[in-house]
């Protein structure tokens, strides 16, 4: 088993604790996360959960995406 993601908590903390998921969430059609000035402010309030359903991303794809890397998603 991989690396377990905490769904709970914001994007601006996970991409604090394992970086390489910036990169992830780009492929997966979060490009602003790239911007650090976007990480810094939404991304202090704003959950992987949170900004799918913004973007209309299905959460499925994104777990899927983030088994590929091997990360674990907990709700």
């Amino acid at each position: 088993m991989g690396v377990v993601i905490d769904l709970s908590k914001s994007v601006y903390e996970l991409c604090k604790e394992h970086p390489d998921i910036i990169d992830i969430m780009k492929d997966l059609g979060f490009e602003n996360i790239t911007n650090p000035a976007m990480l810094n402010t939404a991304g202090r309030f704003m959950t992987i959960p949170k900004g799918a359903a913004m973007k209309q991303i299905p959460m499925e794809k994104i777990k899927e995406a983030f088994a590929a890397k091997d990360y674990e998603l907990k709700e």
